[in-house]
């Protein structure tokens, strides 16, 4: 049986080698397009190299004029000082920042810079109104607050020439600000050579640190003394370069493959984000590699390619130029943030499946393996399996490489390993003392499992994945009609039929289209995918009938038809407009770089926005684009998004829509006629 070939690959594995991986990793300081980027991937390459594996480095433009489908390049930046002092008030002269010693005190991509200058403390400098009346030019600013939006308004309006930030974020439940008082944020400028943008530099401040300069200069404006006054030196420089994407490839009978990708970017240490990723998938290709060149593995009937990219933008501009391998590419794994110790990041190890528009056997196929995995114990009679790290799986949240590629326009659905929360998140504390072997070895293995099994399935294991594929499809169904019920009861809400009629077709809907994969393992799985789907529909009139008896005796109106709403505003717009993309991927930071680009002020209101959602700000907008086929209306898309992830929000997804018709990245369809 394919499991059974699991076996030999969690006894090759080795968590402690791939730690030692990541601390090698760990010491570059890894920005993207970057000179440390570059000797973190030869390191990676040479690793690959050394035990015999078929791996090479692509090289791409790094440069303002480049474009990888949606997504513009951006120039090489790299620099080699930085430092910052107070001078005044004399009694306090201290350094504040040396980029030798923390390479996150420096905000990345900052440009050069020599000469002293007034600090001028703000709230958080986030509103237009808070610099009324404030004198700013030649000067820096002290915040807390977003850098990126105080860069615009400080720097690009009023003439500041840097940034002083001491900022840090929250991950709930597991970090407030000042839990890290002595850390530094990770802070990125991300330059769009727009006519209009003005470059500058910044430095980062701990918390702890943030706060005493604050209290000086509110000190010194209350005694009326001089203001606070820093010395600041960048040496940097941006220059048009490249940026590398190392690949390897096990080959099998065919020229289809599984894929595995880990991002390899981010500022040193970013041991967890992302070495930990990038030294798991290491460890699987080693492993792999030598199981199959010793024959302890059969050479499977596909391939297995191993991508590590600067996460998102290489990953744009690795397939924009392979789109011949596209077909071929089966299915794959994304690696991120996989070592974490969670007894010292309180983090749970999460299988984030791809998006319900990319449905595919991979999810059920990994969760097998995720479940296998995990049974680390067994309870004190020696019956039960239990598992000694929490685990969870979750819908797609997206944010790292997978997004790219299961989007429907590419079509490699792809799940993704990750550890959330980490209190230790983007900040100078992700050092390597709190990886975790154990962790390592885990998601090594799971890669590993992954890209093999995908890569060797056939007749056998085609008709197997079926069945688990419906079984598990039944307990989600199960738990969701549940869920919808338990709602009734507990809110004295009722939920009307309809509703649960609409979740149960759209959950066969998608689970039928997943079961359609399978064909990509096994061409004569048909007959068995033909008779699951009846099984599936048989599963969701049972979970309907259940329903019925459960909210009649629940809430007896939830049985009658609810008479439809009228549509709001954002509705009726949604209904009569149908969006046909014009490109491939998300569009992520091409908001700013489509054909025509969207405005400053038009960008600050989209953040503004998103950003004002309690949850899927981010996520929603990037899901109503898989859902735009081009035959769809925004308001079956604003349906669509609803029943995937229970969030309804046309206002978010009409705006968006309209800004990819600013950025000319999609065209407008003749809307259905009643």
């Amino acid at each position: 049986m394919l499991l059974d070939r699991f076996v030999p690959i969690r006894a090759r594995v080795s968590g402690i080698a791939a730690k030692q991986d990541v601390a090698a990793i760990a010491q570059f300081h890894r920005i993207q397009a970057s000179p440390g980027y570059r000797a973190a991937a030869e390191y990676v390459l040479d690793a690959l190299q050394a035990c015999g594996l078929d791996a090479w480095i692509e090289r791409f433009p790094a440069d303002s004029k480049s474009q990888f489908w949606t997504e513009a390049s951006f120039q090489e930046w790299g620099a080699t000082s930085a430092t910052l002092h107070l001078d005044e008030p004399a009694a306090h002269q201290c350094k504040l920042a040396d980029w030798r010693e923390a390479k996150l005190s420096l905000i990345q991509r900052s440009i050069s810079f020599d000469g002293t200058a007034e600090v001028v403390l703000l709230s958080d400098g986030l509103e237009e109104q808070e610099y009324e009346g404030l004198d700013l030019a030649g000067k820096v600013v002290l915040t807390q607050g977003d850098h990126t939006t105080a860069r615009r308004l400080a720097v690009e309006k009023h003439g500041a020439v840097g940034i002083l930030y001491y900022g840090m974020g929250r991950v709930a439940p597991v970090r407030e600000p000042m839990d890290l008082p002595d850390a530094l944020q990770y802070a990125s400028f991300w330059w769009t050579d727009e006519p209009d943008e003005v470059k500058c530099f910044g430095f980062v401040l701990s918390p702890r640190r943030g706060a005493w300069l604050a209290d000086l200069a509110r000190k010194a404006a209350k005694e009326n003394k001089p203001p606070l006054r820093v010395r600041a030196h960048v040496a940097s420089r941006l220059y048009d370069g490249s940026m590398e994407v190392v690949c390897a490839r096990i080959p099998g009978e065919t020229d289809e493959e599984s894929v595995v990708v880990s991002h390899l970017c981010h500022p040193q240490p970013s041991a967890n984000d992302n070495a930990s990723g990038a030294a798991a998938a290491l460890e699987a290709a080693r492993a792999l590699h030598g199981l199959v060149a010793e024959g302890k593995l059969p050479r499977p009937r596909r391939g297995m390619r191993f991508l590590w990219v600067p996460e998102m933008s290489g990953t744009y501009a690795y397939l924009s130029r392979h789109e011949e391998l596209i077909p071929k590419m089966i299915a794959g794994v994304n690696l991120d943030m996989v070592g974490g110790d969670p007894a010292h990041n309180g983090s749970t190890f999460i299988l984030e499946r791809p998006p319900d528009a990319s449905a595919s056997f991979v999810s059920d196929l990994l969760a097998r393996l995720f479940d296998q995995l995990g049974n680390d114990a067994t309870s004190h009679a020696g019956l039960g399996a239990l598992a000694l790290v929490n685990t969870a799986t979750t819908g797609f949240s997206g944010g790292s490489d997978h997004m790219i590629f299961a989007d429907p326009t590419v079509g490699i659905s792809m799940p993704m390993l990750i550890q959330n929360p980490d209190k230790f998140y983007h900040t100078s504390a992700d050092t390597v003392e709190h990886i975790d072997p154990a962790m390592m070895a885990r998601a090594a293995t799971l890669a590993a499992g992954a890209a093999y099994l995908v890569a060797a399935a056939g007749q056998e294991e085609a008709t197997w994945l079926g069945s688990e594929m419906t079984a598990r499809f039944q307990v989600r169904l199960t738990q969701e009609v549940q869920n919808l019920i338990t709602r009734s009861w507990e809110t004295g809400h009722a939920v009307s039929i309809e509703r649960v009629d609409r979740k149960v077709d759209y959950m066969l809907a998608c689970h039928r289209d997943a079961l359609g994969t399978l064909l990509r393992l096994w061409d004569g799985v048909g007959p068995v995918v033909s008779g699951l789907s009846h099984d599936a529909e048989a599963i969701g009139r049972a979970e309907k009938r259940r329903a019925r008896t459960a909210l009649k005796t629940a809430r007896p109106i939830a049985l009658e038809s609810q008479p439809t709403a009228d549509l709001n505003t954002w509705e009726e717009q949604a209904a009569a407009r149908v969006p046909r993309r014009l490109y491939r991927g998300p569009v992520q930071r091409a908001l700013g770089n489509g054909p025509r680009r969207l405005t400053p002020d038009e960008r600050g209101a989209w953040v503004r926005l998103v950003t004002s959602r309690a949850a899927g700000g981010w996520t929603l907008p990037t899901l109503a684009e898989y859902w735009a086929d081009g035959r769809r209306t925004m308001l079956e898309i604003v349906d669509l998004v609803e029943l995937e992830t229970g969030i309804r929000d046309p206002e978010l997804i009409v705006r968006r829509f309209e800004l990819l018709d600013r950025l000319g990245w999609i065209e407008w369809m003749p809307a259905p006629v009643d």
